[in-house]
């Protein structure tokens, strides 16, 4: 950022708050006349998207990191440490501190290093801007607002322009927009009639004009305008500009030699710029109770203190205390014969003393391990090649570290439907005209026939109807084409089909334009506001006066067209809610039965309505939309009511059916989340009985649920009362069925005004939840209020457009669909993945080991440091209290960040406690650790218990064993302090990295060079400390020698062996009970069903008893009439888990009784509409019918719950 930017930006005196609109200059020329007392200052092009410079990074830097409560308390410590007299070196805590400071701050320095190294780039880019006449080429840094720009084929924008011209004989040019919201397609911009004209820098320099626009905001798809051309007369002209006139910056010409723009927003004022803020920060459970066990040791620390400095003055009251024998004590010795003051201090030194003595309880390394884990981890993840998706060629992205782990806690999962769910690949299948219903067969159209299982016959001709019908697709849309026909090419219009590539944001607005060109409509582009189309081999023009924008608030759009006789008609299409409602004319019961038909078969629909108008009545509505859009405030205001004016008295012409393909695993990966406890909710904008048949088909709704609806309410006391029924239905203690819920925008609107809370017990009770005719704004109301339920508990959210951005952003992990809806909700999101199906190796397998990694990483952290500084809190009764450390101060210096720190941050990377395969295929594994149950309290209770075991262990074996009179050397040599604790800290570096290794379930070199290299490092640098005297380091005297002395006895080994043993057989016990009842409940859930076996189902089914059997079978996709057939065998062939079946071998097959058929409870077969599931009779016919593989899993005895993966 320049110097005069900082300037504005921060010195109150030349500060000066923003007008409500700006007006830019074109070409910086001023009109005469115009008034200029005060010239706006706006902000220079140069980008900064770094957080820190060279001046400041050192202070901003060490400010961010002494916000963090670990930091901090370190800090303080080494300054007590520097300020008051101890047995330890302030070098203990100020070498780690700075450790750990340290390589924050490269982490830090190098992300920030690569933000400089981008902007750069950007800003050094050459840009051609007319000055004075001509075109220079300057670096894009210092592009002002006001300046024309030059821009060329490929090229990006370097700032937000306003198009005044292009190459393009309509001044249109054409421009890919993937920087800004991932959309790939081609998208075109236009400029006035105006200002088309304006080719070369001869014609700029009689241009005089301004444009007043909105001050900067971050809405990529709104801006408000108008600009004023002056003439020579003094005659000014006016027009209104939108987003159609704008190029912002990050956009790339396509498709188009040239562009001229006028610079309207530069540097951190763009609309990209301000879409790159950071996001707010989402903190997971595991951080939040690293939180809360800090703070609990903290209160531990200093409790203890206290109590020791009582404990101190009790004994220093003694007469074995006295000053005569305790001669070399300071401070506490005469305590009692001081004065006040001076008892004061020497309590507070005291204090002090003891809480820099066990300081170290807490783990400052934690922090930095854990940062290194989580950046690592998501390494691994975006390395998974089983999250690739080979369509689009992406690999899944995570674009934040910090959630890794919650992706193991997540309980509710809102999920978009639209290229979520389904492919986003629309297909035109049915419409409905004048009562009857076509469709699409084999790209002909034809009459449905009302009886089933006859051939349709495809139309000769379109009737005039659907004439009608395929012209308004055709131009009720937003539509572009890659280039638009020349008048030459016009000519051959008529007589060729032209095959067009239309590109659209909507895909549902492209796949009625393309039915439209195949059954005779072709739209060819449009020029000059007039729309080209070929109907029924003639070309037809019609001219475009207004285009009334699709939004999620009316959910429709329209246009209004001229056609060459001069009839003007307003074209609509939209949903039927919003339709309806305007419609005058029409035969509304029968196409709200056929929207209704189409929706049953999972179609998505649109409503088409028209309306001719007068001239009187056209020029009414052209003066309110044009006055609305020439309007600079409140212009979404004002545009709303002027369509809610214009879009009245239509006339009904039919509807349309879109078939959206689901996408490949749906089915299987939502059971597979159900079963692993996560309560799945579809939240979309389509209406109740597409989005109800959906569910059905994606398995998130089956025929064992009970549905319950809340939908089609008006007041909130009908809300209150089906709430409350829906309360009495899950409350029956008779059935055992799962409840689903039904629920429409309307009605959560209602519920919410004063029956939220009732609406969240009942959602609760559900094991799926539906949510249709969704706004954005209520997706994100639905994910927070399942948030804000007592129970706290972890959301999802995954999407893949713009819509679901809100929803994204309010749940506790946002998970990005790359799709074809472009990139906002990528953007937005924690994670990215290709495909839906990609969640259940996310969750399942990835969550569980980020989860479980961490968990242990954490707590062992804490129990390392509980085993190892106890021993002082022990050595303190053996040392009259006086604060006299057990440690030399380079053990506490090194314990956390060399000896012990390597092998748990590759434990953290590499541990695999359960196979991936299993976790994968078992999803019932993922609710063992749901709640955060590693790192709830008995856990954590657990973890310490064992540090203090192994601390007791190792300080009083060590104690007991070396006390006076017990030498371990054989010419009777007593050890020192220092030796003793040598002997304790090596037993502890050896005894914590076992216990780790008793932790460790997957082992590979990297993981065992780990251990390796810690215990290794350890005694090498020990050893090296221990035959050098440091000049540097006074305090390293007390340790000269010390390890070589102490090791060289056999004794000394043998004692540091077995109280390794001792400490940790309690670990090996436990590891050993634990393995062998998972092992022994595993091979319980893996029980064979012996074979041969003869019977009845009921038998067989019995001799489960309670436990899960697995078995495949073949099945079909059946046909209306479709039966087993009685099979001849008598026995039924299990090899293992599963029945062996082919098609080939179908009569073949071996079942338990020669009339035996699958039990009417235990099968709900899809047949060709995978929603009507139907139970099977006791016989059943396989013959002449493709098999397929299904399995069942989980029967429970006199509960069967079969899930279906198809």
């Amino acid at each position: 950022m320049k110097i005069v930017d900082k300037f504005h930006k921060y010195c109150p005196c030349r500060k000066k708050t923003p007008t409500t609109n700006r007006t830019v200059f074109v070409g910086n020329r001023i009109p005469e006349g115009h008034d200029t007392n005060v010239v706006e200052h706006y902000l220079s092009n140069y980008i900064v998207s770094s957080k820190y410079t060279a001046w400041n990074f050192i202070p901003k830097n060490l400010f961010e990191q002494i916000q963090r409560i670990a930091n901090l308390y370190f800090l303080i410590v080494a300054i007590i440490e520097i300020f008051v007299h101890t047995s330890v070196s302030p070098w203990t805590s100020i070498l780690p501190l700075m450790f750990v400071v340290v390589i924050t701050a490269i982490k830090q320095g190098y992300e920030d290093w690569l933000r400089h190294k981008a902007d750069r780039e950007v800003n050094y880019r050459e840009s051609l801007v007319l000055h004075n006449g001509k075109l220079r080429s300057i670096k894009a840094k210092d592009i002002r607002v006001g300046d024309v720009i030059k821009v060329s084929s490929n090229s990006e924008m370097p700032c937000d322009m306003f198009i005044l011209s292009s190459s393009e004989d309509d001044g249109n040019c054409y421009i890919t927009t993937a920087n800004l919201d991932g959309e790939t397609n081609l998208k075109t911009c236009n400029s006035l009639t105006e200002t088309r004209h304006l080719q070369s820098e001869f014609e700029f320099e009689s241009f005089i004009g301004h444009i007043e626009c909105q001050q900067p905001n971050a809405d990529l798809y709104r801006f408000n305008g108008m600009i004023h051309i002056h003439d020579f007369q003094g005659g000014i002209t006016t027009r209104s500009v939108g987003a159609e006139n704008v190029l912002l910056r990050g956009s790339r010409l396509k498709n188009t030699a040239f562009i001229y723009g006028c610079a309207i927003y530069t540097g951190q004022e763009t609309k990209i710029s301000m879409n790159s803020r950071f996001k707010s920060h989402k903190y997971s459970r595991v951080e939040r109770k690293m939180n809360v066990y800090l703070i609990f040791y903290l209160t531990i620390l200093i409790s203890y203190s206290i109590i020791w400095v009582i404990i101190s003055l009790c004994f220093y009251s003694t007469p074995k205390a006295s000053p005569a024998n305790m001669w070399y004590v300071g401070g506490l010795r005469d305590f009692w014969s001081s004065s006040s003051l001076d008892q004061f201090v020497v309590i507070i030194e005291e204090f002090l003393s003891y809480m820099i003595l066990c300081n170290y309880i807490i783990p400052i390394s934690m922090y930095v391990t854990v940062e290194l884990q989580k950046f690592l981890g998501s390494m691994f993840f975006e390395w998974d090649i089983e999250m690739f998706d080979e369509i689009s060629n992406e690999t899944a992205k995570a674009l934040t570290s910090d959630l890794n782990e919650e992706l193991g806690q997540v309980e509710y999962l809102f999920t978009d439907k639209t290229g979520t769910l389904t492919e986003n690949e629309m297909k035109f299948r049915q419409c409905s005209v004048e009562g009857i219903v076509y469709e699409d067969v084999n790209d002909q159209l034809c009459v449905k026939p009302n009886i089933p299982g006859i051939i349709p016959t495809p139309l000769v001709s379109l009737t005039p109807a659907l004439e009608r019908l395929f012209t308004i697709l055709a131009l009720c849309h937003a539509v572009r084409l890659d280039r638009l026909h020349d008048q030459d090419e016009e000519r051959n219009l008529t007589t060729t089909v032209n095959k067009h590539e239309y590109q659209s944001s909507s895909p549902d607005e492209k796949a009625l334009v393309e039915a439209s060109a195949k059954f005779g409509i072709i739209y060819h582009g449009k020029r000059d506001n007039m729309m080209l189309l070929t109907v029924i081999g003639r070309v037809k023009r019609f001219k475009l006066h207004h285009t009334l924008d699709f939004d999620s608030i009316r959910k429709r759009m329209s246009v209004i067209v001229e056609n060459e006789e001069g009839q003007i008609h307003i074209l609509c299409k939209g949903a039927e809610t919003a339709v309806f409602e305007r419609v005058s004319e029409g035969d509304v019961e029968a196409v709200e039965r056929h929207v209704n038909d189409f929706a049953v078969r999972g179609l998505r629909t649109l409503v088409i309505a028209d309306r001719q108008l007068t001239r009187t009545e056209f020029f009414d509505y052209d003066a309110i939309l044009t006055n609305a859009k020439q309007s600079i405030v409140d212009r979404e205001e004002k545009l709303a009511e002027a369509f809610d004016a214009v879009e009245t008295k239509l006339r009904l012409i039919g509807t349309t059916g879109i078939e959206d393909k689901l996408q490949d695993g749906v089915p299987e990966t939502i059971s597979a989340l159900r079963e692993a406890g996560i309560q799945v909710w579809v939240l979309t904008g389509d209406k109740e009985e597409t989005a109800v048949n959906i569910s059905y088909s994606t398995g998130h709704f089956d025929h064992t649920m009970l549905p319950l609806s809340l939908t089609k309410q008006t007041t909130s006391e009908e809300c209150l009362s089906t709430l409350e029924n829906c309360i009495k239905l899950v409350n029956v203690q008779e059935t055992k069925r799962k409840h689903a819920l039904i629920i429409d925008g309307k009605s959560l609107s209602l519920s919410l005004e004063s029956n939220s809370d009732l609406l969240r017990i009942v959602c609760e009770e559900c094991v799926a939840v539906l949510c249709c005719r969704m706004s954005p704004l209520q997706k994100a109301i639905v994910v927070k209020l399942m948030k804000s339920s007592s129970r706290k508990p972890t959301t999802a959210a995954i999407g893949d457009g713009a819509n679901d951005v809100s929803m994204i952003q309010e749940a506790d992990v946002g998970l990005g669909i790359i799709g074809k809806e472009g990139r906002q909700a990528v953007r937005s999101s924690d994670y990215a993945l290709g495909r839906f199906r990609f969640l259940q190796r996310a969750f399942l397998v990835h969550g569980q080991y980020f989860y479980m990694r961490i968990a242990i990483l954490v707590q062992y952290f804490f129990y390392k440091n509980v085993a190892m500084i106890t021993a002082q809190l022990y050595f303190t009764f053996f040392s009259a209290y006086s604060a006299q450390s057990l440690f030399n101060g380079y053990y506490l210096m090194f314990f956390n960040i060399t000896f012990t720190a390597l092998p748990i941050l590759l434990y953290s990377l590499f541990e695999m406690h359960i196979p991936a395969s299993r976790l994968s295929m078992q999803p019932e594994l993922y609710r063992a650790i749901g709640r955060n149950r590693m790192m709830s309290n008995w856990n954590f209770l657990k973890w310490n218990i064992i540090g203090l075991w192994h601390s007791a262990v190792l300080f009083f074996g060590t104690y007991f064993a070396l006390a006076p009179g017990n030498s371990p050397f054989e010419n009777g040599q007593e050890i020192g302090i220092f030796d003793m604790g040598t002997v304790i800290m090596t037993t502890c570096v050896i005894c914590v990295n076992v216990k780790l290794i008793l932790e460790t379930y997957h082992f590979n070199g990297i993981v065992v060079g780990g251990f390796i290299v810690s215990i290794g490092s350890y005694f090498l640098m020990t050893t090296i400390q221990c035959i050098i005297l440091w000049p540097v380091l006074p305090e390293t005297v007390t340790m000269y020698g010390a390890m070589q002395i102490m090791l060289s006895s056999g004794s000394v080994w043998l004692l540091i062996m077995l109280l390794t043993v001792t400490a940790l057989l309690p670990d090996i016990l436990i590891r050993a009970i634990s393995d062998n009842f998972t092992l022994l409940r595993h091979a319980v859930n893996e029980k064979k069903v012996s074979m041969p076996f003869s019977g009845s189902t009921s038998d067989l089914l019995s001799s489960s008893g309670d436990i899960a059997v697995s078995q495949t079978i073949a099945i079909a996709d059946l046909q209306e009439s479709a039966h087993l057939r009685k099979l001849t065998s008598d026995k039924w062939s299990i090899f293992g888990d599963y029945a062996l079946v082919t098609k080939q071998d179908a009569n073949d097959i071996s079942f338990p009784n020669p009339s035996f058929g699958l039990p009417r409870e235990m099968l709900s077969i899809g047949a060709k509409e995978p929603t009507r599931g139907f139970p099977m009779s006791d016989e059943a016919d396989l013959s002449s019918i493709e098999m397929h593989q299904i399995t069942y899993s989980h029967y429970v005895h006199d509960n069967p719950v079969f899930n279906t993966d198809v």
